[in-house]
């Protein structure tokens, strides 16, 4: 954002829409990287439930508890200094109803000094994101494909091809706005269905393969730098972060073996 807050708050999300300025997302589960995202003027990092995926290698999301996502997003919520910090409530944490969702988002507010909690659904999370909104904590939602419903989803598919399920689409995204959430994620929308919600609605949207109509993009930021062998179609690779420390550790294990670390640079004398 041209005018830098010190703190990026949800304010700033709103006028940045209205500004026509794109927002910018990356998720984050650690201390380190949440460091060096925010130094680099991330606007907002998310410690989503990828972190299933991408750390604790799971196939799905689903097995992600609360207890998992306490100590990474205290983690990152210590690290960043201005983004705006977001934590994924966890497939079974919100579901069961706005009672449930507020017991888990007090308790992830109380434990790790983020910023506001993110869950999945439209018109169905509606009571929820009333009940935490009137609490005090900010609600981001998330349509399109969500990971936490994808056995139902038939996998990872686009969501809103075709008139009917755009409207629904945007049925769903108007209802969530309205209860109070500050910002939508839209995965894997079609980029023009993407863009006509993000002109109705008075939130920014944020885009994760659903094209450059979105007020700003996330990615998982593994995929964004390249750390594995695979990434999504809709994920750029804007470096390969992966192929250097493989070298890296490489380079390690080959100077280690050979009796040249550490050398005299890297030891203490008497």
């Amino acid at each position: 954002m041209s005018q830098t807050p010190k703190r990026v708050r949800v304010h700033h999300l709103r006028e940045a829409k209205e500004r026509g300025e794109r927002l910018t997302m990356l998720t984050a589960y650690d201390a380190v990287t949440a460091a060096i995202f925010d130094a680099a003027g991330v606007d907002m990092l998310l410690v989503g439930d990828s972190i299933g995926n991408t750390m604790h290698g799971h196939t799905t999301t689903l097995p992600v508890t609360v207890d998992d996502m306490i100590p990474a997003g205290r983690a990152v919520a210590r690290a960043a200094h201005r983004a705006f910090v977001v934590v994924d409530l966890p497939f079974g944490s919100y579901e069961a109803g706005p009672t449930q969702a507020l017991e888990t988002a007090v308790r992830v507010m109380k434990e790790t000094g983020a910023a506001a909690v993110k869950f999945e659904g439209g018109k169905r999370v509606v009571p929820q994101i009333k009940a935490l909104t009137d609490a005090g904590i900010p609600v981001v939602g998330h349509l399109g494909y969500t990971p936490q419903s994808e056995h139902l989803l038939g996998g990872p598919r686009v969501q809103g091809r075709g008139d009917l399920a755009a409207e629904h689409l945007s049925e769903d995204a108007v209802a969530i706005a309205e209860a109070g959430a500050v910002a939508v994620v839209l995965e894997m929308v079609p980029a023009p269905v993407a863009e006509q919600i993000t002109e109705i609605l008075h939130v920014p949207t944020i885009g994760i393969g659903a094209g450059a109509g979105c007020d700003g993009q996330v990615l998982v930021w593994v995929d964004m730098a390249g750390m594995t062998d695979w990434s999504p179609r809709f994920a750029k690779r804007f470096g390969e972060v992966g192929a250097a420390l493989r070298a890296a550790a490489t380079a390690y294990v080959d100077e280690v073996r050979a009796g040249t670390f550490p050398d005299a640079d890297h030891q203490f004398e008497k």
